[in-house]
């Protein structure tokens, strides 16, 4: 591990996460236990968080430090899972950048000028210097994050090139993101040119994240499954590739995942991922082939059945836990994100079930 850019008192550096069945997993060794945590544990399932951010706007609650690390350790303190995921939005750092954007309830993302020409991707802000600096608040909430959690690791969070360019072109969230795909199709240089400079924003956030205390990383692409595998390997894996290629060097896992993405796995994992993360929709064993058995995998229960009867999600998560058994490394986890009417006592009683028979 290249460890000389890492401050001495990063977790990796001190041993506080050297017995983490989490890393052993994501690195191929032999974990104590099968490890758990859940994409979006942080988040409207926990009455804490609700009343944590009452009034507060979802940006401004991801740029206080002392509030994005309070709502990251919620699940951990609850739960017991085997990491904490960053508490954020994908669209943070566009913000930082100098884009006009913000997160309208029952909406999502809302950008005030979408980006649709080549003067559009001409007049985006410089990703220098000054962009590193404004990324001080998220350094600042990690630390502020790690130095409470002990030896449970911190995992940073990104949204991939596609996901945010597809939502800068829009201007807000869409069903197909027929918009993105036109002008990867009309307009080539145009999409190549936003793709990549969202790429060094999501690349330097995530370096950001990983300097200032994150153990792991992972690249969180909600909308690359609209895509063929041919339009993925074209138009989404060089710019991805990119967003991993800026935190190689640190030699932390590299998680990638794709929401409705089983059909991508294989040139997804082609960008530089070290982990493929699995959506309930591909069984893991079949995962595990399709990747030639050589990478560690994170999945893939079906969050549909959180709301199931205990006899029908335990046979579920007993079945995930079978057959991500002989993947080099599993990490359980949801095949999407924690629904928010979630019950938290469901999530509880997975990551006792989980730790007892994984």
């Amino acid at each position: 591990m290249t460890t000389s850019l890492l401050l001495d008192s990063h977790p990796l550096l001190t041993g506080a996460v050297a017995d983490s069945a989490l890393l052993a997993a994501y690195n191929g060794e032999a974990p104590s236990h099968r490890p758990v945590w859940f994409m979006r544990q942080a988040g409207r399932s926990l009455p804490e968080y609700r009343e944590t951010r009452a009034g507060i706007d979802m940006l401004d609650a991801c740029l206080t430090p002392e509030l994005a690390a309070e709502i990251t350790l919620q699940p951990v303190r609850r739960y017991g899972v085997d990491a904490a995921i960053f508490f954020s939005d994908i669209v943070v750092p566009l913000r930082l950048a100098g884009m006009d954007v913000s997160i309208e309830p029952g909406i999502g993302p809302v950008f005030a000028k979408p980006v649709r020409t080549m003067a559009d991707v001409d007049a985006l802000p410089a990703i220098d210097d000054a962009f590193i600096r404004a990324l001080a608040p998220i350094a600042q909430a990690i630390a502020l994050t790690t130095a409470q959690l002990g030896s449970t690791p911190l995992i940073g969070f990104a949204g991939a090139p596609f996901t945010l360019a597809a939502y800068m072109v829009e201007g807000r969230a869409s069903r197909d993101h027929l918009g993105a795909r036109r002008l990867m199709a009309s307009a080539p240089h145009v999409w190549a040119g936003l793709a990549a400079w969202v790429a060094e924003v999501s690349g330097w956030f995530l370096r950001t994240q990983v300097l200032a205390g994150a153990s792991a990383v992972q690249l969180f692409d909600s909308w690359a499954g609209s895509l063929s595998a041919d339009e993925y390997s074209r138009w989404c894996l060089p710019t991805s590739a990119r967003v991993f290629e800026l935190v190689a060097d640190l030699d932390v896992p590299r998680i990638h995942f794709a929401a409705n993405g089983a059909h991508l796995l294989a040139p997804m994992s082609e960008a530089g991922g070290t982990v493929m993360g699995v959506d309930y929709r591909l069984p893991l064993d079949e995962a595990n082939v399709e990747l030639g058995l050589q990478v560690p995998l994170q999945g893939n229960i079906n969050p549909a059945y959180l709301s199931a009867p205990w006899e029908s999600l335990s046979s579920h998560v007993d079945d995930v836990l079978a057959r991500g058994a002989d993947a080099p490394g599993h990490v359980v986890n949801l095949g999407h994100g924690v629904p928010p009417d979630t019950d938290p006592d469901v999530l509880q009683r997975i990551v006792e079930h989980v730790h007892e028979h994984g």
